[in-house]
């Protein structure tokens, strides 16, 4: 043995393991932001009108998608959990990947109906009832993705928990041509295909999703790493206690995302209330910094396989050192994305409409200002993403869940509705709000994640 070659500490060991298992996951949710975007460059390329109609159309969509995201997100602590128990465990995997499955299906049927209806939904909540139309043309042929994208997280849920999460970044990137490919035909009438504009967006969606879930099923048939587990062997019989289980994870989960997501999608209609250039604007600010987003995202998502890994064994030292890592990790990117929102904006925005246009001026101004705060908030979003995807990792997720109410609502919309209508400040105020909601649910959780370290409360 090499004298000079010095062992690896565990705080090293966990970093590797850390990187490797973020890096795919960030490019993954990379390639998953990057399909949105496409979506919105190509209605960029019909004018303001439609990308404000879009955005409205997404935004109502990923409300009800949101909570699915959510739910089936409790795939990954409780399979890391179960690895780390018994590390070649089959059966209790199968039946958490299926039930997991089942209780993403269940929610289908109730959202369709809600989102077949929303033009008056859009209507109801005050937006000008042209965009309204409009939007709603884009969401019922988008609405059906809902179901085999479903089935894609519960799958790429189910890789990512084995640490190979390569599986579904491949299968995410092969959507991003295909996706600009149907979204390109099928919007402006290309290849003998009749022009359908923002139905046209919708249905490419669906179609997106659908491929996505079926590069999954051949993944998991034809990998012999993951063909031994038989996931889609015998799907339709019932363990109503593990997808009880589910439910207690991963209902809270959904919840604090749904709270999460839905404040920015009240954000685009308040917007919607001051203009449509700030409703624009606000689209393209909004997929600017969801884009940065991606990476604390996919951080917090391996943390919490690795904490749950660590749970799963009863490891309270090796949990903490996978929770401290990842934020600290977390902290160096939220410093360098601030960065480049306050060094380039207009760039940023140039890759979604035509800077130089004079019909885009105010849509351009508003955008850049927007940013501005955007770059505020880099950090303490990065903290929240990453302090809740830890304590998830503890199966900690009801108490996370109030933060979110009180941060998210109460602060949040509380402040943005006071500083943009009474005082007057616009979008800019709306912004600000959304900055101090994220900053209050990013303290108490990583106080709550510090508290539950510091006492070694890794509990079963």
């Amino acid at each position: 043995m090499d004298n000079n070659v010095r062992p690896s500490t565990p705080w090293a060991t966990e970093a590797r393991a850390l990187l490797s298992l973020s890096v795919p996951l960030v490019i993954g949710n990379l390639g998953w932001s990057a399909i949105a975007a496409t979506d919105l460059l190509l209605l960029g390329r019909l004018g303001p009108d439609a990308v404000a109609a879009g955005s409205l159309g997404l935004n109502l969509y990923t409300a009800f998608l949101i909570f699915g995201i959510g739910l089936t997100t409790a795939a990954s602590p409780l399979i890391a959990s179960e690895r780390g128990r018994r590390l070649h465990s089959v059966r209790d995997i199968r039946r958490t990947v299926r039930q997991t499955i089942w209780a993403g299906a269940t929610i289908c049927a109730p959202v369709w109906l809600l989102l077949w209806h929303a033009e008056a939904i859009l209507i109801l909540i005050g937006q000008d009832p042209e965009l309204s139309a409009n939007a709603a043309d884009l969401v019922r042929s988008l609405q059906w993705a809902l179901l085999p994208y479903m089935g894609f997280l519960v799958l790429r849920n189910f890789v990512a928990a084995l640490e190979r999460p390569i599986w579904g970044v491949i299968v995410t990137l092969l959507t991003v041509p295909f996706n600009a490919l149907a979204g390109w035909v099928l919007i402006f009438g290309h290849l003998g295909f009749s022009a359908m504009g923002l139905h046209g967006a919708g249905l490419a969606g669906t179609l997106s999703s659908l491929f996505m879930f079926l590069g999954m099923v051949l993944v998991v048939s034809l990998d012999r790493r993951f063909r031994r587990y038989h996931l889609l062997g015998r799907f339709w019989r019932a363990d109503w206690g593990r997808f009880r289980t589910v439910w207690k994870v991963g209902l809270p989960i959904a919840i604090t995302l749904g709270l999460e997501v839905t404040v920015f999608n009240a954000a685009v209609f308040l917007m919607g209330l001051i203009g449509r250039a700030p409703l624009a604007a606000h689209a393209i600010a909004i997929q600017i910094a969801a884009l940065c987003f991606m990476v604390p995202m996919g951080i917090g998502q391996a943390a919490t396989v690795r904490v749950g890994y660590a749970h799963g064994r009863r490891d309270p030292a090796a949990a903490g050192r996978a929770g401290w890592l990842a934020l600290g990790l977390g902290t160096a990117f939220a410093v360098c994305s601030a960065a480049a929102l306050i060094g380039v904006p207009r760039l940023l925005v140039f890759g979604f409409i035509d800077v130089d246009a004079p019909a885009n001026a105010e849509v351009t101004r508003l955008a850049i200002s927007f940013l501005a705060v955007a770059a505020l908030f880099q950090l303490v979003d990065c903290a929240q993403a990453i302090a809740a995807g830890v304590l998830r990792g503890l199966q900690d997720t009801r108490v996370p869940m109030i933060f979110a109410a009180i941060g998210y609502w109460v602060i949040g919309i509380g402040i943005g509705t006071l500083l943009a209508f009474p005082m007057r400040m616009g979008g800019v105020g709306i912004w600000l709000g959304l900055a101090s909601g994220l900053g209050v649910v990013a303290v108490l959780l990583v106080m709550r994640w510090s508290r539950r370290e510091r006492l070694g409360l890794v509990p079963r």
